[in-house]
Parts: structure tokens; C-alpha cells; sequence
């Protein structure tokens, strides 16, 4: 595993050193992140057509990380890969998602959408990246709850659709050899284990359909992120250091009662501050051989950002794990000769060692 990472679409803002991509690689390598997670929907800090078509322009982008000791983890695309698939009851919330000549169109919105991924693709290959993070969109969420009772039909046809709109793009990734990385999360059709089964299932399972793995989500829906790991390691291509918290009370669960953030049962904290167990997540993810990036994403109830980002990169230091070459009992080996391993199990016929 490799860390730390910092995603850092939540610090992008107006101000130095917020609004450009030196100022950003600047104060991030200065907290002790190696490397950074980029958005590619704000041209000014990275121009996703540009890094398609151009190396010099990808070289250049790495350049302007090395002088802070810094290399890209991954592009993400969760903006556009959002629109790929857009329920009509969230079509006025996501144009906002979209560039204006897109917007109000829902099918114009989707074939922007899926060029851009495209061009995620290409873009990862220039920069010579192993993953892509990014949002699956939603046709079948509304339908979560199965009531009024649903039609399975239904359900059928929207994982049909959602699975016809990406497969080009996950052709494309096939194509370049970078592992196009979903993040399970609610509001996506794709949350949690079965959903993603589903979706790979209809595209045949191909090896670059993977999944970035963040716990947060599976701790607020009340999942076992850690058994999560044993059943999907093989898949998980990023991960997002997230801390959450869940405290039912009489009044709200799961759901949370359309409560605001802060008063929500379930609620993100920053990494050592929630519940989730990341003794336990590193490990499991040692375990099973995870080579990628531990990128931490602040998204916290309470906490600033700038204090999250001050914490996490010594968070997540404290959490990797430099896997062991040997066992801890080696010193103590003693290897026998088969006819002393026939004697330890009484199978030589004779008691007496050669």
C-alpha cells in the first residue's frame, strides 16, 4: 500500500493557495501527503481534454507535483460520472453537474458525460495511472425502498440501461489497462456489494470493473466493511480514508429523518474521530496484497478541513503497514527429514532415528 493521498476536490476554493494546482501540491506536500487524489471538472486545476491529447501537458502536470514530492494517485471523474445516469426527479439538482450547452437536455447531459470518462481513460494512460475513481449515477435509486411495492421488472430494466451507458466506457478503460474504480456509495445505484454484483454481471464481470472502497458509506448503511474486504479484495483498485459514526436513537436511524448533517444518526468524521475500525481496514487490505493509494477524503461533520488535512497525513502514516517478510517464530525453525517428520507422526515402524 502506498500513502498518504489527499483528495482534494473539497479544498479547491477561491483563495491562494486553494485555486491552483501549485498552490495545491504546495501546501499538501508541506502536511506529508505523497501524492494527490485531482478532480478533472475544474479546468484550472486540471484540464481533463488537454491531459487526453497532450503529454506534454500530462508531463507538466507531474512536474509540478515532483517539486513538492508529490505524484497523482488517480483521477476522478464522481461530477461526471454522475451524470452518466440521471433519475428525472434529480435532473434540476444535477444540471448544475454539467457545462451549460448540456443542460436541460437530459440525453445531450449523458453523452457528455460518457465522453468524458472516455477521456479520463486516455488522460489516465498518458500519466501512466493503475485506477480511476468515480460515481456510477443512478436510475433505479428512488426506488430504493421496496414501497409501494416495486415492479422487479423495473429494476431489471434500469441496471440493464446503467450497464449499456457504461459499457463503452469500460471498454475504453479495458483498452488503456487502468481499473475503473467505483465508489460504492448511497445516491448511486451502485452502494453496496450486491449492487455492484449485479452491474458487473451484466457487462460479463470484465477484470477493470473495480470498486474504491470507503468505509463510511458501509458503516452508515450498517455493513460489515471489514468482511466487505475478505469477499471483494480482488476488486478494490483505490481506497478513501473516511471515518463515520452511527448513533441510533429513538427517533432516527439509518435513515435519518431528512435531519441535517449534525443531527443525523449516521454522520462523517474525520479519519480517528468515528467508528470505524482502521486497525482493522489496514490490515485486511495488507493482508490480501492491496498495492494502491490510502487517499484520505474529508467530508467531517464537525471538523474543519484544514485541521482534517493537517491530521490525516500523519493518520494514515501511523496506519500502514511494511508487510512481513518472514514469521515471527522463524528463529525457532527446525526442519526435519521426511524419515523424522514419519517419526513425529509414528509412521517410520521403528523407533529409532537414523
Amino acid at each position: 500500500m502506498k500513502g498518504p493521498g489527499l483528495f482534494v476536490a473539497q479544498f479547491i476554493g477561491a483563495q491562494a493557495p486553494f485555486n491552483t494546482l501549485s498552490g495545491l501540491a504546495r501546501w499538501a506536500g508541506g502536511l506529508g501527503y505523497r501524492a494527490l487524489q485531482l478532480p478533472t471538472h475544474l479546468d484550472h486545476i486540471f484540464n481533463l481534454a488537454q491531459a487526453a491529447s497532450s503529454q506534454d501537458y500530462c508531463d507538466a502536470v507531474r512536474g509540478t507535483l515532483a517539486e513538492h514530492g508529490l505524484v497523482i494517485s488517480e483521477l476522478s471523474t464522481h461530477i461526471q460520472g454522475q451524470c452518466v445516469a440521471v433519475h428525472p426527479a434529480y435532473d434540476l439538482l444535477f444540471n448544475r453537474f454539467a457545462p451549460l450547452s448540456v443542460r436541460d437536455c437530459a440525453s445531450s447531459r449523458t453523452q457528455w458525460a460518457v465522453t468524458q470518462l472516455g477521456l479520463a481513460a486516455q488522460a489516465s494512460a498518458r500519466l501512466g495511472l493503475k485506477a480511476h475513481a468515480t460515481f456510477s449515477g443512478a436510475l433505479a435509486w428512488p426506488y430504493l425502498y421496496p414501497w409501494p411495492p416495486r415492479d422487479n421488472g423495473l429494476i431489471d430494466l434500469a441496471f440493464s440501461e446503467l450497464a449499456a451507458r457504461w459499457q463503452p466506457i469500460v471498454t475504453a478503460f479495458e483498452a488503456v489497462g487502468v481499473d475503473l474504480c467505483f465508489e460504492l456509495h448511497p445516491g448511486e445505484d451502485l452502494h453496496d456489494g450486491t449492487s455492484f454484483e449485479r452491474f458487473a454481471g451484466l457487462l460479463g464481470n470484465p477484470p477493470r470493473c473495480a470498486i474504491l472502497y470507503d468505509p463510511s458509506h458501509m458503516l452508515l448503511q450498517q455493513m460489515d466493511y471489514l468482511s466487505f474486504i475478505d469477499l471483494y479484495h480482488d476488486r478494490i483498485g483505490a481506497f478513501h480514508v473516511k471515518d463515520a459514526e452511527f448513533h441510533p436513537t429513538g427517533r432516527q436511524g439509518v435513515y435519518g429523518g431528512f435531519a441535517d448533517w449534525r443531527d443525523r444518526a449516521g454522520r462523517f468524521r474525520s479519519p480517528g474521530d468515528g467508528h470505524i475500525d482502521f486497525n482493522g481496514v489496514f490490515s485486511r487490505l495488507t493482508q490480501y496484497g492491496y498495492e494502491g493509494w490510502a487517499v484520505l477524503e474529508w467530508e467531517c461533520c464537525l471538523k474543519s478541513a484544514t485541521q482534517g488535512a493537517r491530521e490525516g497525513a500523519s493518520f494514515i502514516q501511523r496506519h500502514m503497514i511494511e508487510m512481513t517478510q518472514q514469521s515471527f517464530d522463524d528463529f525457532a525453525a527446525s526442519p526435519l527429514s521426511t524419515q523424522e517428520r514419519q517419526h513425529c507422526l509414528g509412521l517410520s515402524g521403528t523407533d529409532n532415528i537414523p
